[in-house]
C-alpha cells in the first residue's frame, strides 16, 4: 500500500515537472503595453528629429539669404526671420510639417525679393571654389588665346610684312641701276672694242667714271640686302618652303663674298657689271617667290585663322566681364555653359574674315580682325546686323515682285 502511494505521487511529481509553466495573462497584457509605448516612443523621436539631408540646404540657402540681406541693408521682414530661425531651432529636434511649410515659403519669398541673388548663387560665390576657379579658366583660355597664338602670329605676320615691303623696295632699287648699269657700260663696251680694232687701248682706270663705280657698289649691296632678307623670309613659308639657290655655301663665309661682294681692285667694269646683273636675276627669283609663298600664307591666317581667334578672344572677354559683375552682386551660378557663344563667335570671325567688307555706319571703318573681335564680344549686335541685312534683301526682292506684277498688269491691258 505505501510503495504504490509513493508510486503515483512520484509519477505526478515528475507530470509536472515535464508540463511546459504558461505564462499568467497579467504579465502579458504589462509586456504588450511595454513594447507598445516604447514603439510610440520611438517613432515619436524619429518623427521630431530633422531626417539627415532633408531641407538642410534649404535651411542654409535661407540663412544665407537673411545675411546676405543684413548686410546690403534689405528689410526681409521679421516673419521671414522668424520662420527661419525657428526651423534652425527644430533641426535638432521637435521638426514638424509646420516648419516644413515655413521654411519653404520663407525661402521662396526671400528668393524673389532679392533676385537676381540667390541660395545656389549664393553658395557659388561664397561658400565654393567654383566662381573663382570659373574666372581662372576663363582668364587662362583668354591667355592661352592672346599670348598663345593671336601674338605669335601677328608678330609673324607683321615681320613677313615688313620684310616683303623692304624686299619690294630693294628690287625697285636693283631694277633701276641695273638699267643704269646696262645703259652706261654698253658705250663703254663698244669704245674698247674701237680702241682695240685700232689698237689704242685705254687704261681700265680711265674707261669709267666715278657714278658707274658707286652705282655698281650699290648694285653689289642691294643684291645682298635682298638675299639676306630673302632668306629670312623664307623660314614663315610653313606650307611651302621655296629652294634655296644658295643653300650650299651659305655657310661658308668666303664662298659667299667671292659670290656676293665685288673685289676690291675691278680692273673690267663692264664684265663686272655683266655678272653681277646675271647674279641679281637668280637672286630676284628667289625672292619673289619667297614673297608669293609667305604671301599666301599669312593671307590664309589673316582670312581665316586670326579673325576666328580674335572673335573667340572677344568671347572670353566679355565672360570675363560678364562674370565679374555676377560674383561682385552675388549672382553667379555657374550653371550656364557658353559653349554656344564660342561657336557662334567663331562662325561669326569666319564670316568676316571670309568677307570682310563690314562697316560700321556713318562713313566710319574697322579693320576685319577689330570687327572680329567685336563680333565675339557682342554676338547680339552680330545677329542684329544680319537680320537687318536679311530683312533689307527681302524688302528689295519684294520691290522687284511688285515692280512685276504691275509690269506685267500693264503689258495684258494693253
Amino acid at each position: 500500500m505505501t510503495e504504490s502511494t509513493a508510486r503515483q505521487d512520484f509519477c505526478a511529481t515528475d507530470e509536472l515537472v515535464r508540463q511546459p509553466q504558461q505564462p499568467s495573462a497579467g504579465i502579458s497584457v504589462v509586456t504588450a503595453r511595454v513594447q507598445t509605448a516604447h514603439t510610440d516612443a520611438s517613432g515619436d523621436a524619429a518623427a521630431s528629429v530633422l531626417p539627415p539631408g532633408r531641407f538642410e540646404r534649404e535651411l542654409e540657402d535661407a540663412e544665407s539669404l537673411i545675411r546676405y540681406a543684413a548686410d546690403v541693408g534689405i528689410d526681409v521682414g521679421d516673419d521671414l526671420r522668424k520662420h527661419v530661425v525657428a526651423a534652425r531651432i527644430a533641426a535638432s529636434g521637435g521638426w514638424s510639417e509646420e516648419h516644413t511649410v515655413n521654411l519653404q515659403c520663407a525661402l521662396t519669398k526671400l528668393s524673389a525679393r532679392l533676385k537676381p541673388v540667390s541660395g545656389e548663387s549664393l553658395r557659388a560665390c561664397v561658400s565654393s571654389t567654383r566662381a573663382s576657379r570659373t574666372m581662372r579658366n576663363y582668364r587662362w583660355v583668354a591667355i592661352v588665346l592672346g599670348l598663345g597664338f593671336i601674338t605669335p602670329f601677328s608678330l609673324a605676320a607683321f615681320i613677313a610684312t615688313v620684310t616683303c615691303e623692304a624686299i619690294r623696295k630693294d628690287i625697285d632699287v636693283a631694277n633701276a641701276l641695273a638699267v643704269t648699269l646696262a645703259h652706261e657700260l654698253r658705250p663703254a663696251s663698244a669704245n674698247q672694242r674701237s680702241s682695240n680694232a685700232t689698237g689704242m687701248a685705254d687704261a681700265p682706270g680711265q674707261q669709267h667714271g666715278e657714278k658707274e663705280i658707286k652705282d655698281l657698289q650699290q648694285f653689289a649691296a642691294t643684291i645682298r640686302a635682298i638675299d639676306a632678307r630673302a632668306a629670312q623670309l623664307n623660314f614663315f613659308a610653313v606650307y611651302y618652303r621655296v629652294p634655296d639657290p644658295y643653300a650650299d655655301i651659305r655657310g661658308n663665309r668666303g664662298e659667299m663674298k667671292a659670290k656676293f661682294e665685288l673685289p676690291a681692285a675691278v680692273r673690267d667694269l663692264s664684265d663686272a657689271a655683266s655678272r653681277k646683273i646675271e647674279l641679281y636675276q637668280d637672286v630676284r627669283h628667289f625672292a619673289q617667290s619667297v614673297q608669293e609663298a609667305v604671301s599666301t600664307t599669312f593671307g590664309a591666317m589673316a582670312s581665316c585663322i586670326l579673325p576666328m581667334l580674335y572673335a573667340l578672344l572677344g568671347a572670353c572677354a566679355y565672360l570675363l566681364r560678364l562674370f565679374e559683375d555676377q560674383i561682385k552682386t552675388r549672382s553667379f551660378t555657374g550653371a550656364d555653359k557658353p559653349t554656344a557663344r564660342f561657336l557662334i563667335a567663331g562662325i561669326g570671325g569666319l564670316v568676316v574674315g571670309l568677307f570682310g567688307n563690314f562697316g560700321t555706319g556713318h562713313g566710319a571703318t574697322l579693320p576685319p580682325l577689330a570687327i572680329a573681335f567685336l563680333v565675339g564680344y557682342a554676338v547680339d549686335v552680330f545677329f542684329s546686323f544680319l537680320e537687318g541685312l536679311l530683312q533689307t534683301f527681302s524688302r528689295s526682292r519684294g520691290d522687284m515682285t511688285q515692280e512685276s506684277r504691275t509690269a506685267a498688269q500693264t503689258a495684258g491691258s494693253r
